[in-house]
């Protein structure tokens, strides 16, 4: 849970410390050093800056998880739970940009991948599905919303209802 910058500097002072108890003879010191160097270098590649974007959307700071997102410079790189985080926290901030075809894509990912909850799963597969109504591609809504109804019994009732508008909508399309 660190910005790239907070890692860099993080790593730094280990590699010192590391350095230091090599010069000290301390070698089983200077190899739990280099297991933290490894494990913030993983984290890098795996975690990114998910957890503090994820906290600057919910506070509706979009413009912070936006810059906390870009910090990831490849998402394919991310853990898959991270990834699914990473698409659809991208996914809402294209949506308060007004964005849309941007969000369809970043929604599309993130019901590929394994979200925090079935809810969250089934708001991104909702997003898609409502978003492809706007772009009058009705056959791509209903695919969606199919998926999504078939996680109708694992859902909260607010989204029951969003699901139900949307069919409604669509039969009078």
């Amino acid at each position: 849970m660190f910005t790239n910058k907070a890692r860099i500097l993080v790593i730094g002072i280990f590699v010192i410390a590391a350095a230091l108890a090599i010069n000290l003879r301390e070698y089983e010191l200077a190899a739990i050093v280099g297991m933290f160097v490894l494990l913030l270098i993983w984290g890098y590649f795996k975690e990114g800056t998910i957890v503090m974007a994820a906290k600057a959307f919910h506070n509706k700071n979009y413009e912070k998880a936006e810059s906390l997102l870009l910090q990831i410079k490849n998402p394919n790189w991310l853990s898959k739970k991270r990834r699914g985080f990473y698409e659809f926290i991208y996914g809402g901030i294209c949506l308060q940009r007004q964005d849309f075809a941007e969000a369809e894509k970043h929604y599309e990912i993130a019901a590929q991948y394994p979200l925090r909850s079935v809810n969250d799963h089934v708001a991104a597969l909702v997003h898609v599905a409502n978003l492809s109504i706007r772009h009058n591609d009705f056959e791509k809504a209903k695919a969606y919303l199919a998926l999504a109804d078939k996680q109708e019994e694992k859902t909260t009732a607010k989204m029951k209802e969003v699901i139900k508008r949307l069919h409604k909508e669509l039969d009078n399309k």
